[in-house]
């Protein structure tokens, strides 16, 4: 009787023990989880991660709270993840800029090794934009203008290091004209410089601007894809307008603090893969030039490594510089 006794004793403890874990993973997430954004609210980065926000709390039934952490080129926000605990809570919504600006502007961290991937979410062509005071109405007429009148024309960035730099500065070293760079916090406040026409050339995701164009408050001369995209088909490519050679498409990607729970980090990146394939947010993210773009883990990690080093590269030939 007490040998009975002992056996189901160690019985029920072995299954406690083993359900322990698994009663953790079917927890989680049990409050609210914050994605960071490492620059002011109103830019790309803002508009996808509460797009994904959105559904992770339809699906979870946890708030995600969007928390925009502007300035020190990204860092700011940066900082906020790889210091924040690695228990699925904190994540951080990025662009390829995650990986470009340690290039230029050395990084309180490491870009890859503090961080854990989580999985890509989509991908965007640029698009050139001008104010309507420039009186180029084409890429062959803006690039003419801008020869003529060398350093004159200016244009804005997302911060100085970021991706609307560094592809600006290619795309300026293709066409073979100098213009000069006033960087800001995030592109949201350049925007609206541009628009005010403090400013007077963007090269910019086309969620950034579509609105803009469409009211004819900016001008679009061209994008940056193979093909010109659905939510402005009228707008040529680079290469119709005579300046082929530019293939950088830019992604969006989510990650959370270095340490993560390999079950949590499989769990989110799942998650992120159904939101993707979703019908309303495919048709959310074309509306607004956009491409659904989902890897896991492992070949997100792989995509921000090969990004280093062929901007690595890039930077070198193109012989980009931070202003003095």
């Amino acid at each position: 009787m007490k040998f009975s006794k002992t056996v189901a004793q160690i019985a029920v403890l072995l299954s406690m023990t083993l359900a322990g874990p698994a009663a953790a993973q079917q927890a989680y997430p049990n409050k609210p989880i914050r994605i960071i954004t490492p620059y002011a609210p109103g830019g790309s980065t803002s508009v996808v991660a509460r797009l994904v926000g959105q559904k992770l709390t339809e699906g979870w039934g946890q708030q995600v709270i969007v928390d925009n952490r502007p300035g020190g080129n990204g860092y700011i926000g940066g900082e906020a993840l790889v210091k924040a605990a690695p228990d699925g809570y904190t994540f951080m919504l990025i662009t390829a800029t995650h990986v470009m600006t340690p290039l230029l502007v050395p990084a309180p961290y490491d870009a890859i090794k503090d961080v854990t991937a989580i999985a890509s979410i989509c991908s965007s062509d640029f698009v050139l934009v001008v104010h309507p005071s420039v009186p180029a109405k084409t890429l062959k007429e803006f690039i003419a203008l801008a020869k003529a009148r060398p350093g004159e024309l200016n244009y804005a960035s997302s911060g100085t290091g970021g991706g609307t730099h560094i592809y600006s500065e290619m795309l300026f070293d293709l066409a073979r004209v100098k213009l000069q760079h006033i960087p800001y916090k995030g592109a949201g406040q350049s925007q609206i410089d541009l628009i005010a026409g403090q400013v007077q050339v963007l090269f910019t995701f086309p969620v950034n601007v579509l609105p803009h164009i469409t009211s004819g408050k900016l001008r679009a001369l061209a994008v940056s894809g193979e093909s010109r995209i659905a939510s402005l088909p009228q707008v040529p490519t680079l290469t119709q307008s005579g300046l082929p050679g530019f293939d950088i498409t830019g992604w969006f990607g989510l990650l959370a603090p270095a340490g993560t729970p390999k079950e949590i980090v499989d769990k989110v990146s799942s998650e992120i893969g159904k939101i993707v394939r979703m019908p309303d947010i495919k048709d959310k993210f074309v509306s607004q030039g956009i491409g659904p773009y989902y890897s896991a883990p492992e070949p997100f990690t792989a995509l921000m490594k090969a990004d280093t080093a062929k901007i690595a590269k890039i930077i070198k030939v193109a012989n980009i510089k931070l202003e003095k």
